[in-house]
């Protein structure tokens, strides 16, 4: 019995170990700054310093991170960031939901104005002191409200939104819905918000990742100090640790707090970046299926 399986001629195990080899490449491009990063965060000053430092850690050591967590405002830091990530979000969902789906329905006039008009404020906008304004106008300065708010829509994810729909929920199923008594709203919330999961966790991810990074807004409108997120509390961290090299005459002694300044600023970007790298391998795989789907259409 002959095989019905296509032998590869040698021009494509060629290109395929071409691919493999590129793929490769790029893979040791993007996982090499992170695991000196995290192997720095571990090392000895001296040993980071005198770059010594290359895969793994030389003579382990904790100093960093103790020196991080011996901040009195680091836990309320994350107890902030982990607010505005986590309702902050939620909000975001929601308003993105209810904005593109309408923008998807034929009998909406409208439709086609509004996208124009929500387009057009991704290129132009009224810029810093007149949203400033509007912001303190709202009474939300020193509020926990002027993280969320702000950046509670994001017109790139309306689009993004509205297209999934579009492509993957046909308009019979509404139209079957309709006749059988249920409302738009109705629709929305029991039809397309579930066959929607891949691309709301898509989002979800978005929204989430873009909170737990807020820096400017937050430098902006707060000036509470128990109002501060995580990014905020490491930034005066790291500017409490910068040395001055003037202030200092012995080589050895600048040596070393240069080494523990060094030390410290790894230890701080594992900090910040460990929450949402723990996160991301459970939102993996609606990632590449919200983004996936509806690419090809068969």
């Amino acid at each position: 019995m002959k095989s019905n399986l296509i032998r590869d001629t040698p021009g494509d195990r060629l290109f395929i170990a071409f691919v493999y080899a590129l793929l490769g490449l790029i893979l040791v491009v993007v996982i090499f700054p992170l695991l000196y990063i995290v192997s720095a965060s571990f090392s000895d000053p001296q040993a980071v310093v005198t770059g010594q430092v290359w895969l793994l850690p030389v003579n382990p050591t904790l100093r960093g991170y103790q020196a991080v967590f011996k901040n009195p405002k680091l836990m309320s830091g994350f107890y902030n960031s982990f607010y505005y990530m986590i309702v902050g979000t939620v909000i975001n969902l929601i308003m993105t939901l209810l904005c593109a789906f309408p923008l998807t329905r034929k009998e909406f006039r409208a439709r086609n104005v509004l996208s124009v008009i929500m387009v057009f404020t991704m290129y132009f906008s009224g810029g810093m002191i007149p949203t400033y304004m509007v912001v303190k106008k709202l009474g939300l300065i020193d509020t926990r409200m002027a993280m969320i708010i702000p950046a509670a829509l994001s017109v790139w994810n309306v689009i993004l939104c509205r297209t999934y729909i579009s492509s993957t929920i046909p308009d019979t199923l509404y139209e079957s819905a309709t006749l059988d008594g249920c409302t738009p709203f109705r629709f929305m919330l029991s039809i397309v918000t579930p066959l929607s999961a891949p691309i709301l966790a898509v989002l979800a991810l978005y929204y989430g990742v873009g909170h737990w990074n807020a820096y400017f807004n937050a430098l902006i409108y707060l000036n509470k100090a128990e109002l501060a997120p995580l990014q905020i509390v490491l930034r005066e961290i790291l500017v409490l640790s910068k040395i001055d090299p003037i202030m200092i005459t012995d080589a050895r002694e600048l040596a070393a707090k240069q080494g523990l300044t060094d030390l410290l600023k790894y230890s701080v970007i594992v900090v910040g970046s460990a929450p949402v790298m723990a996160i991301y391998p459970f939102v993996q795989k609606y990632f590449v299926k919200g983004v996936m789907i509806g690419a090809v259409k068969g």
